[in-house]
């Protein structure tokens, strides 16, 4: 495997285990562990899929062409005006998660050393320092991600190996499986698989290789899978659902990520569980964050029609991707739990229908698919996925009304 693929399927590593992983067990806790693992399967096929489909449709067009001109090629003027608006908004959902969960984390960590400062301060502080190297660009990025990736993975192995000793049958039998259709579960498991923002700018740096993309996709996705399934079986079996602290507790708890630390530094008082946890669950934050942001503004590059290049282009690029999600976290201190969500609908849309639309269309309309690679399953494939995301989006909205 040589040095560039290795790390696009980190890159496609960092942009899904990340906030959402550590949302996962909290989301999905009423499910119960056997409940949580057959959801992620099924997202997992799903998201799959989807990106592979929209890695098809992103090599018709040429390179730097980013979702809002895909869909412009293929549904025209009107699905291009929807995309724009409904994409900007889920990218901005992810990362104003990201940039709360980063703040919550930040601001639990410096308390630890003694050094005060408000959640909004923290949140500042986290996008601050890490929004500067996304302003470098895709190779710098995945050069600090490379770094990061290899001690967030290393610190999840030894995170999930020390708590496997503490797991209970009791915890993990907790739940019902008839749980599996509440929808902010579904949600926030779709949003754990989400990685195509990243592949316009993974496209670039591999200068068009196929192959090179479709496997970086495929492990970078397969990987995630195998990880969140012990997690959920770790966090699960050791953290009770209901009590103090509990699952449930934390679900309703405006600093979800820092109680999660907690709850595990209080029910297992393991010193090296604790320094593991704290370097581990920032990381999470961190990568994500690089990778959500080098997507949103490639997006939002292609969009304006703006390079990010010089001190103009750069300042509307870096300024649009940054301030509005930030705006978002300090107004609302539940932001991580309740963006997640928010980022789950739209994710329905956007990332399983939207692709097999293109597609659909792109193949069959306007022949766009002649001679470039094409996701196996014919019309099947793609009627199967823009029903189930139908069925999802129906589903969400007679909830909400009712």
């Amino acid at each position: 495997m040589n040095s560039r693929l290795f790390g696009g399927i980190l890159l496609v590593i960092g942009t899904t285990i990340g906030a959402g992983m550590l949302a996962l067990p909290v989301a999905t806790a009423e499910l119960g562990f056997w409940g949580s693992m057959a959801l992620l399967l099924g997202c997992w096929g799903v998201m799959t899929a989807s990106a592979l489909l929209f890695l098809e449709v992103n090599l018709w067009l040429p390179a730097n062409t980013n979702v809002i001109s895909m869909a412009g090629a293929t549904l025209g003027r009107g699905g291009q005006v929807i995309v724009w608006v409904v994409y900007l908004f889920l990218l901005y959902s992810i990362l104003s998660a990201y940039m709360a969960g980063g703040g919550d984390l930040f601001h639990y960590m410096l308390n630890k050393v003694g050094l005060s400062i408000s959640l909004g301060a923290s949140s500042i502080l986290f996008t601050a320092l890490f929004g500067v190297i996304v302003y470098f660009g895709i190779r710098v990025v995945d050069y600090f991600n490379r770094g990061l990736m290899f001690g967030k993975m290393g610190s999840l192995v030894l995170l999930i190996l020390l708590l496997l000793p503490f797991v209970t049958g009791i915890n993990l039998s907790s739940g019902a499986f008839k749980n599996i259709t509440q929808y902010n579960s579904l949600l926030t498991t779709a949003v754990s698989f989400g990685c195509v923002m990243i592949i316009p700018s993974l496209r670039t740096y591999f200068d068009g290789d196929v192959k090179s993309l479709r496997t970086a996709i495929l492990v970078g996705m397969l990987v995630p899978l195998i990880f969140y399934i012990a997690w959920d079986l770790a966090i699960m079996g050791v953290v009770p659902l209901s009590g103090h602290p509990g699952l449930a507790e934390i679900a309703g708890s405006s600093t979800s990520s820092s109680d999660l630390v907690l709850a595990l530094s209080t029910l297992l008082n393991q010193r090296s569980i604790n320094i593991i946890a704290n370097f581990f669950m920032p990381i999470c934050m961190v990568t994500s964050f690089l990778s959500v942001s080098l997507g949103l503004s490639d997006f939002l590059s292609d969009g304006f029609g703006v390079k990010k290049a010089g001190v103009m282009g750069n300042s509307v690029v870096f300024g649009a991707t940054f301030l509005p999600p930030l705006a978002i976290v300090l107004y609302d201190s539940n932001a991580f739990l309740s963006c997640i969500k928010y980022a789950g609908v739209l994710t329905l849309i956007l990332m399983i229908f939207l692709p097999s639309v293109m597609a659909w269309y792109g193949r069959y309309h306007k022949n766009l698919s002649q001679n470039s690679y094409q996701v196996r399953g014919g019309k099947f494939l793609l009627a199967v996925l823009m029903i189930f995301a139908t069925l999802m989006m129906v589903g969400f909205g007679v909830r909400v009304l009712t």
